[in-house]
């Protein structure tokens, strides 16, 4: 797919197809006033008769003669004053719809210049224009690389989007947008392969793919033994049942200084969990193929990273493992030694993330880092309390936790914090080791939050439970690729200029 900005005139640009925004009340922007008087006042016309609609996230196909467009696509933008970031996604979304299926090759999207209310950082068009990009990689992905029979390709190959300029500033923003949905694409490829050929060792040759295609990139993988010598019982614990061994996963991005402190992300790699002993029902078990979506996440952001090269330091750390039931598996009641030297007793082998995350937590100080975010899909909890719209958001530093729920605002990957309050430590009381890895069935998601947390104490630390954003089910089933623009727009405020 070709995807370019132009800041030719409307009427001097042709296209198979016209994309307008339309607001339902408010002001036209400039492009749809342009596109109406290059069209003889039809847009008005139209819209007078009933004929389209400015209803946030409708769509309307007119085909034209005689003109440089060979149809109109007109996509409802709502309210000027109701035009949130969400909603003006939802609109990007149904132009997208609109655009991927229908007969045009070629495209001329005009919606970068339809205001946005509701958050100033997101008002400006070089935000908007990351926003269309991410959208236009995100809704073009399809995964069909296990179906004998292939779709056709798509039609529509190459898209315009005007710009009041091709400057450096707002190429680099729509260039920032199209390397977020590609990184999107890549988590939700992984997320999406199954099981028997996505195990720790295929993911740990995917960081090293991903270091020898781009040399800002530097890859280790820790083995089974190497673990063991080091005491990262843990994760060697939850891999006991499984013939594919774990591996820890580490990846480095050093484009900044070399003295500035390195931000640490920290994914959770089950790539697939039966719950172990404590086995899970077996109805939609096959969707615990998901379960590595905290390290699908960061193989996301470190791709957009290797793209885009911003300056900011980065160190990705995955602990991957597979929870399998055999003679040799972990059990309810036993009691391992955690690299931290902390002991946990398993009481139920089914909360087995925090255990590969607590040795991860642990090795990430040797990189003095300047903050750590671990993602995890950790618990049910989590799509109990929040759905599958919002992110659990759990932090031992208000700072960091506020710069967090503000990226997940600006990127519409929204997180919600939860208290990680010293009160619900009590619930992990063991009476034979220093922990037990459950509590009781209320606040899961809080406890497990503590849990890790007591791995986490000597440096700046967030919590994301992705359970209910990383993939969807039903009709829709799939991967999503989030949080990794929440981690992008994170990354990147941070980056130096």
């Amino acid at each position: 797919m070709n995807f370019s900005l132009s800041s030719k005139a409307i009427a001097n640009t042709k296209a198979d197809c016209l994309v307008i925004g339309l607001p339902e009340k408010g002001t036209w922007p400039e492009s749809t006033s342009q596109a109406d008087e290059a069209l003889g006042g039809l847009i008005k016309k139209l819209q007078k008769a009933g004929d389209i609609s400015g209803k946030n996230a409708s769509t309307s196909v007119i085909p034209l003669t005689d003109q440089p467009w060979g149809r109109l696509v007109v996509v409802g933008t709502g309210d000027d004053a109701a035009r949130t970031p969400a909603n003006y996604r939802k609109a990007l979304i149904a132009m997208m719809s609109a655009l991927k299926g229908g007969p045009s090759k070629s495209a001329l999207i005009t919606l970068a210049d339809t205001e946005v209310t509701g958050n100033e950082t997101v008002s400006s068009e070089a935000a908007r224009l990351s926003l269309v990009g991410r959208i236009l990689e995100d809704q073009l992905y399809t995964f069909n690389e296990f179906k004998s029979e292939k779709p056709s390709a798509r039609k529509l190959n190459k898209v315009l989007i005007t710009a009041s300029s091709a400057g450096k500033a707002l190429k680099d923003a729509f260039n920032l947008g199209l390397a977020t949905g590609r990184g999107m694409n890549f988590t939700r490829d992984l997320g999406n392969t199954p099981p028997n050929i996505c195990h720790p060792e295929w993911l740990a040759q995917q960081a090293k793919t991903l270091a020898k295609d781009h040399d800002c990139i530097k890859t280790e993988v820790l083995d089974e033994k190497q673990m063991e010598k080091m005491g990262m019982n843990t994760i060697l614990a939850v891999g006991k049942g499984s013939t594919q061994p774990p591996r820890l996963i580490v990846m480095e991005y050093r484009g900044g200084k070399p003295k500035d402190k390195p931000h640490v992300l920290v994914g959770k790699g089950i790539t697939f969990d039966t719950g172990g002993i404590s086995l899970k029902p077996g109805a939609g078990m096959d969707e615990m193929k998901y379960d590595m979506g905290g390290s699908a996440s960061v193989f996301g952001a470190m791709q957009v990273l290797a793209e885009t090269k911003p300056k900011i330091n980065v160190v990705a750390v995955i602990a991957a493992a597979e929870n399998m039931p055999d003679g040799g598996a972990c059990r309810p009641g036993d009691i391992i030694t955690t690299l931290s030297g902390q002991t946990v007793e398993i009481l139920n082998t089914d909360a087995e993330g925090r255990l590969v995350l607590c040795d991860a937590l642990t090795y990430v100080k040797k990189f003095d880092p300047e903050a750590v975010i671990d993602m995890a899909t950790l618990t049910g909890a989590c799509i109990v309390a929040l759905g599958h719209h919002a992110t659990g958001l759990l932090a031992n530093n208000d700072e960091l936790a506020n710069e967090l729920l503000a990226s997940g605002e600006r990127a519409c990957d929204r997180a919600w914090r939860l208290p990680l309050w010293d009160d619900y430590q009590s619930q992990l009381d063991s009476n034979f080791a220093d922990m037990q890895n459950i509590g009781d069935r209320s606040a899961g998601t809080i406890t497990a939050a503590c849990f890790l947390s007591r791995f986490a104490k000597e440096y700046r630390w967030a919590h994301l439970d992705i359970a209910g954003t990383a993939w969807q089910s039903g009709k829709a089933k799939g991967a999503s690729g989030r949080p990794v623009p929440l981690l992008v727009d994170y990354l990147m405020s941070h980056a130096g200029k």
